[in-house]
């Protein structure tokens, strides 16, 4: 499809072809449902003041061309148009002019569309994160772009000047066109490559002065601050049946010797079944029986094969110490997630390779050292390595917030060399 279309082009610009552009005025197109319009495009015409951009003028409708020319091709910059809006720039491409001004304005805000989605995805990328407070609205630079560019500037040369100019990523697309483009935009590679990319797209344009990101096809975290990695370190992430989910959010504060409220779901699939077995269970793991308000219930009382997880009305809470599975640090972050950072009980978890074994939290392997780069003055690794059970649990708030991205990421560059990682959540299709 997409060579065709480049066919199609050459012919137009080496004049055999007449020059045509968008429209065909039949009774399909009138038929098709009527599509919400996105805000970017009526404020693009709010600020042009004009009902037509491209149709105003032969040399606007020459550079909808180059643009049209460009979306359609975009797989060599990793950027994935669908099958319809590739039929759609096709027909724009190879129909006439002869329709009367009520389909030229529609046509027109479509050109607009397409060109405003193509050069927001081109500088931020195409990352839906199940939840994020960290992007921020940038349509008005992108119309900004798109009117006030440069009349002696060519399509292709905007493009290179607004592409993503970070090395690793400058590394991904030199490999995704020299090794993977020719007839394999349908591989799993290049959907790999592609999502890899617009990760570096987001991180270019929501750049946070310090901050960490956990990737979790790696199953490792990095933290950066002024453009220095200062430490990188190996993750637990959540297993598949418990996926951890991708977040852009915020560390506000810390928590040192966390009591762990353990969720209902793993209070009544994990934990209940293994004190039915053994009802020392309980003292031996450092947990207590708890109400829904935090009342403390007297577990011996209780006749436990009574219970089921249909049916069971309290949850387990587990003691502070270094037996307490959060460990002795906890992570605050926003989000609507029960999900944070945390160090652990157990360390020999990070020897391993496959480290995809949590309910959806981060573990950290150097969450002391982590800590004490966020609060330097306030954290003391001694106090915290020799605390006992029951050790009073304090929340220190961060001067000022952290982000944090927890991602799926499954390409990293390692020593200027690509590397793919296995898809442990089978995200990828």
């Amino acid at each position: 499809m997409l060579d065709a279309i480049k066919k199609i082009v050459v012919l137009l610009f080496r004049g055999i072809l007449p020059f045509v552009l968008l429209f065909f005025k039949t009774n399909s197109f009138a038929q098709q449902p009527v599509v919400k319009e996105e805000v970017l495009v009526q404020n693009f015409y709010a600020l042009n003041h004009q009902p037509l951009f491209w149709f105003s003028s032969d040399k606007n409708l020459r550079k909808a061309t180059e643009w049209l020319t460009m979306i359609a091709s975009a797989d060599h910059l990793g950027i994935e148009i669908s099958k319809l809006q590739a039929d759609q720039i096709c027909v724009a491409l190879l129909s006439n002019n002869t329709l009367d001004n009520i389909f030229k304005e529609q046509r027109d805000r479509q050109i607009t569309g397409w060109v405003l989605s193509f050069i927001k995805v081109l500088q931020e990328g195409n990352i839906k994160f199940d939840y994020d407070e960290v992007n921020v609205l940038r349509d008005s630079r992108y119309i900004d772009q798109l009117i006030n560019a440069k009349p002696d500037e060519t399509v292709s040369q905007i493009v290179a000047r607004l592409d993503c100019q970070d090395s690793d990523y400058l590394v991904m697309k030199k490999f995704l066109n020299d090794s993977i483009l020719i007839g394999k935009t349908d591989s799993l590679k290049f959907k790999k490559i592609v999502r890899a990319m617009n990760y570096k797209r987001y991180f270019a344009v929501n750049y946070p002065r310090e901050y960490i990101v956990a990737n979790i096809p790696a199953a490792e975290a990095m933290y950066y601050r002024n453009d220095s990695l200062k430490l990188k370190m190996r993750a637990v992430v959540g297993m598949k049946s418990n996926p951890s989910p991708t977040i852009a959010s915020f560390i506000t504060n810390i928590v040192t010797f966390p009591l762990w409220n353990v969720p209902h779901s793993i209070s009544v699939k994990e934990i209940l079944p293994k004190v039915q077995k053994n009802v020392d269970y309980l003292e031996k793991n450092d947990y207590e029986v708890v109400d829904t308000k935090g009342n403390v219930i007297d577990g011996s009382g209780l006749i436990w094969k009574n219970y089921n997880r249909n049916n069971f009305p309290y949850l387990f809470r587990q003691a502070t110490g270094p037996g307490n599975s959060l460990g002795v640090l906890k992570f605050n972050l926003n989000s609507p997630f029960s999900i944070y950072l945390h160090s652990t009980n157990s360390q020999a978890a990070f020897a391993g390779d496959r480290r995809f074994l949590s309910h959806g939290c981060i573990r950290l392997e150097k969450a002391f050292e982590f800590a004490k780069e966020l609060l330097p003055d306030k954290i003391d690794i001694k106090a915290l390595k020799s605390g006992k059970k029951n050790t009073e649990s304090k929340t220190i708030k961060l001067p000022q917030k952290i982000a944090v991205f927890i991602i799926y990421n499954p390409v990293t560059v390692v020593a200027g060399k690509v590397n793919f990682l296995t898809d442990v959540y089978g995200l990828i299709k």
